[in-house]
């Protein structure tokens, strides 16, 4: 198994990665129906720790393999064979995440992270390998810490009911410290534009989740109760809310500032919740939905909220990781931050706050677009004499 290069041209997300990425929408469709069932009844607290800690699960298996994948992919049948493994261990996660989520049981889920993390041990034992100094220090390193936050998760599972909760940050900082302390010497060979593929592909997946979930929820409200009233402003603006979101993430190159991994971690790790608040988008509307026909016993507030607070925190978010960096001026840098606080603000707006979230959205798109073509310089009209 030998490195890839990073200057490796038209290097591209292969059809593996795609069917890898498409199974996780298994396990992350699983985490906004929880999210939903937890909100619609009125346990936001709760909802938003076990989405928490079920979404990083999914997360972090995606990104680990994702950044693997982008440095050593050598595409051969022991390859194949791993990634396919991996594939199995998320759809057994996917299967324990409502244990996990509504009776803190995470038996299954943490058998299906075996499986994934397993495979993906043996991926960085092979590219050790076939490495020499450096950065086949780097690959143990990878190995044996992936190896010791696997045998933490297992232990866990020992662990008291009521201690779970305040042991899962501690591994999970151990999970997060393993990338830095493996490149600390030698950065492996991942590529700047096929990392950047990866997770536009990756958003693009969740956001067709939300969409797909929003729509399904939107027909069934109309079969059961024809509360065509109610609905189609939430409708409207869930639609302008998750084309915005597509629109603005899109907005600018973001593999020109993955340099190195001093911009590439804090980049990479950030998706978390842009990817978080890309799938509450859809579990918030389907919240939004439930409480528009009388089924939540939530308030107008709360309901509101459950849209309002995700898509201020994702757009927030796309904003702080690339597209801030890509802006110059004052002017150009206030769009995002102003319609994150006025998304939140439209949380008062009663049942009309999806609308005006969207609406919101749709207009920071407009004033997007407006500043891009006026800050773009002139091109010089050639006279013909």
């Amino acid at each position: 198994m030998t490195p890839r290069r990073r200057d490796e041209p038209h290097r591209a997300a292969t059809p593996l990665e795609l069917f890898f990425d498409l199974c996780f929408v298994v396990a992350v469709a699983q985490s906004g129906a929880q999210l939903v069932h937890a909100l619609a009844e009125g346990h936001p607290g709760t909802g938003f720790i076990g989405y928490c800690f079920v979404f990083f699960g999914v997360w972090w298996a995606w990104m680990n393999f994702t950044w693997f994948a982008s440095a050593y992919d050598c595409d051969d049948v022991p390859y194949r064979i791993a990634t396919l493994v991996q594939i199995a261990g998320v759809l057994v996660y996917a299967a324990g995440v409502p244990r996990a989520f509504g009776a803190n049981d995470w038996t299954i889920a943490v058998i299906g992270y075996l499986i994934m993390r397993l495979a993906l041990t043996t991926q960085w034992l092979r590219a050790a390998a076939a490495e020499r100094g450096p950065a086949r220090r780097a690959a143990l390193t990878y190995a044996t810490g992936i190896a010791l936050c696997q045998a933490a998760w297992v232990v866990l599972l020992l662990a008291p009911q009521g201690s779970r909760h305040w042991l899962f940050p501690i591994v999970v900082v151990g999970e997060l410290l393993v990338p830095p302390l493996a490149e600390r010497h030698r950065e492996t060979p991942w590529h700047a534009r096929h990392i950047a593929e990866r997770y536009g592909l990756f958003t693009l997946i969740v956001l067709g989740e939300t969409m797909a979930g929003s729509t399904v929820a939107v027909q069934s409200a109309l079969d059961e109760h024809e509360a065509v009233g109610e609905l189609l402003p939430i409708a409207a603006g869930g639609l302008l809310i998750i084309f915005s979101a597509w629109w603005i993430y899109f907005a600018v190159p973001a593999h020109e500032r993955l340099i190195s991994n001093r911009q590439a971690l804090p980049w990479g790790y950030g998706h978390v919740l842009i990817f978080g608040s890309a799938a509450a988008i859809g579990a918030g509307i389907e919240v939004a939905v439930e409480h528009g026909v009388g089924v939540a016993p939530v308030s107008s507030f709360a309901a509101a909220s459950a849209v309002t607070v995700p898509t201020a925190v994702f757009l927030l978010m796309v904003w702080l990781l690339h597209a801030r960096h890509f802006k110059h001026g004052v002017v150009r840098q206030l769009p995002l931050p102003v319609a994150s606080a006025a998304i939140l603000g439209c949380s008062f707006a009663g049942g009309l706050a999806v609308l005006a979230a969207g609406l919101v959205a749709a207009a920071t798109v407009a004033v997007g677009v407006a500043l891009s073509h006026r800050s773009r310089p002139a091109v010089p009209v050639r006279r013909v004499p």
